[in-house]
């Protein structure tokens, strides 16, 4: 039996990124900066990230969202394949997933509540698919 990586795989890798592109995002423009003038703050991070407005408070709460997410998507995928899932079904629901957060993600940034609530309702809707695809 030969073992390879499935799409529901490689989503798990790229969800498990996302919160780091949500940090990125939140910090970016800032590295250059000095602390004083607002620059990012590697010596207190998170107070940094604590005291950010606008957008990039939105991306930093992305990022905690993107990290809650995440272990249930992992353990959806996991339970999916000892199951047994049909492989096409998991590729798919999991790429799904990886898209609605993408959206998720932007809609946070972009301020609109409604939708991003949405979207994470959708993606909590894939996950839940996710996990019975394999019943």
């Amino acid at each position: 039996m030969t073992s390879h990586f499935t799409v529901a795989h490689w989503c798990v890798l790229v969800a498990a990124m996302l919160p780091w592109v949500c940090a990125g995002i939140a910090k970016s423009g800032t590295f250059g900066k000095p602390r004083r003038e607002g620059g990012y703050d590697n010596h207190n991070p998170r107070a940094w990230a604590a005291a950010q407005t606008d957008w990039r408070a939105r991306a930093n709460a992305a990022q905690a969202n993107s990290f809650e997410a995440l272990p249930f998507f992992i353990g959806a995928v996991v339970i999916a394949h000892q199951l047994h899932a049909p492989q096409m079904r998991l590729d798919v629901l999991a790429f799904l997933f990886v898209v609605t957060r993408l959206i998720y993600i932007f809609m946070y940034l972009a301020d609109l509540a409604t939708a991003r609530s949405l979207a994470w309702t959708v993606a909590l809707g894939l996950n839940i698919a996710i996990l019975f695809s394999g019943t």
